[in-house]
């Protein structure tokens, strides 16, 4: 792995649960982050996705490796697409016709401890990607790469489908063309959000199947921001064990 910074930005803020429709000055996502004891860390990224989606998904590990407090590395998935259960210490990265439920993709990161990530799935929905308006390696792109950069726990930088473009995938859009990668901001944010260390790592543990969300929206929990008018959601579900799902839905 190539020589990197380590990262020190003083103290973290915690970002408080919000969603606004404007551009964010911190795009933090609740403060949700993996904790590790060293920076950069390593986070695998399982390849259940099919060949259409191969480029999409190392373009969006390249990318987000340019950050200088972690690494992706994209390695063989561990779950059946149809449900892309997770896997604990990593991302699961899946593709499938998943109907026509009204999405396009999510992203769930299943947190312990309040704030600390354990596992984290994205699920690209082929029902709409293999439309016209979808079918496209931008949309594609954008899509791949938002979904992933929320699993490091990065909210969106914009959540107005209508402004104009910020130039990075984390920015909702109708016109994806320029909005197929981290920008700068992206980077800064998460020299924030991993500027302190942790005592223990929920990076890389034991492979192991813990809770996952299914692919409708009765099984995500509660809805707490956003609507289908608006394109976007958030929905939290809590779990017997402890654990708690959040997932992240960008509608078609």
């Amino acid at each position: 792995m190539r020589s990197k910074l380590l990262a020190i930005a003083g103290a973290a803020t915690l970002v408080l649960f919000m969603f606004p429709s404007s551009a964010q000055a911190n795009h933090s996502w609740g403060g949700y982050h993996w904790a590790r004891t060293a920076n950069p860390f390593t986070l695998q990224l399982g390849d259940n996705v099919s060949s259409q989606w191969d480029s999409s998904l190392a373009g969006a590990s390249t990318d987000w490796s340019k950050s200088t407090v972690l690494d992706t590395r994209v390695v063989a998935g561990q779950s059946n697409p149809k449900n892309c259960r997770g896997t604990t210490g990593r991302v699961e990265v899946c593709n499938s016709t998943y109907g026509n439920n009204g999405w396009l993709g999510i992203a769930s990161i299943s947190i312990t401890g309040g704030t600390h990530i354990t596992q984290g799935t994205v699920k690209l929905n082929d029902t709409y990607f293999n439309t016209a308006q979808y079918n496209t390696p931008a949309w594609r792109n954008l899509v791949t790469c938002q979904e992933v950069g929320h699993t490091f726990g990065l909210d969106h930088q914009d959540e107005n489908f209508n402004n104009a473009n910020l130039v990075t995938c984390m920015d909702y859009t109708n016109d994806p063309s320029t909005n197929q990668h981290p920008n700068q901001h992206d980077y800064d944010q998460l020299v924030t959000i991993y500027s302190h260390l942790d005592s223990t790592s929920t990076v890389g543990s034991s492979p192991a199947v813990a809770p996952s969300v299914g692919n409708s929206p009765a099984s995500w929990g509660t809805q707490v921001s956003g609507s289908r008018a608006d394109r976007h959601s958030t929905y939290v579900r809590h779990f017997s064990d402890g654990s708690t799902v959040i997932t992240h839905v960008i509608w078609a």
